[in-house]
């Protein structure tokens, strides 16, 4: 039965297709004719939708962030994971910021100090991880179970311990709130400085 099959179906030269023997001659005129592969992906396509074709799934194309020129299929990583302008946050503030901008932008916002509740003792907020584990350790180690009865006898009742959120949401407004003042500085210094050049 195989044989029957194979002899039944010969190989086209021109789309490597197996066609039934009887219409092999009238198959190869017309795919001759109107077919032609991909260079690229090795695909049979119409001729008259080959540029088509082309420009749709192989033709270079720019990031539309950074306008650098790529191939389609390394776009969608190129924008989630390599493009300097792809919209990153600051571990600290979580402020929305390009990426090529990020690292300066950590440095400085990393070096801004908070006050720790447990110790009192202002911490870096590159460095607050870290202080929030030792200084939990120390606190645990340091204070015993009556530390809420000193607080009641202080007048000042158990201190609540501050959740994570709280440091993101405040450094969020601050930062909001100190860009607000840059731009507002920056504005009126460029306009006097216009103003300047104007009157010279």
């Amino acid at each position: 039965m195989a044989l029957a099959s194979d002899e039944a179906n010969r190989i086209c030269t021109h789309c490597e297709r197996a066609i039934p023997s009887l219409n092999i001659d009238l198959h190869y005129a017309h795919c001759v004719r109107n077919l032609e592969r991909c260079k690229v992906c090795g695909d049979m396509v119409p001729k008259k939708h080959a540029e088509e074709h082309y420009v749709d799934n192989h033709a270079p194309v720019s990031c539309s962030l950074c306008s650098e020129t790529m191939e389609r299929d390394i776009l969608a990583i190129h924008k989630g994971e390599n493009c300097p302008q792809r919209i990153v946050t600051c571990e600290f503030c979580e402020f929305p910021l390009p990426a090529v901008d990020l690292a300066e932008h950590q440095e400085v916002c990393g070096n801004r100090t908070e006050l720790c509740l447990h110790c009192r003792r202002y911490v870096r907020l590159r460095e607050r991880y870290n202080h929030e584990i030792s200084c939990n350790v120390v606190s645990e180690n340091t204070v015993g179970p009556s530390r809420d009865a000193r607080a009641a006898e202080r007048g000042q009742g158990p201190q609540r311990r501050r959740q994570p959120n709280e440091f993101s949401r405040r450094g969020l407004v601050f930062t909001i709130a100190l860009t607000g003042i840059a731009v507002l500085l920056g504005s009126l210094f460029f306009q006097k400085k216009t103003e300047g050049s104007q009157v010279n």
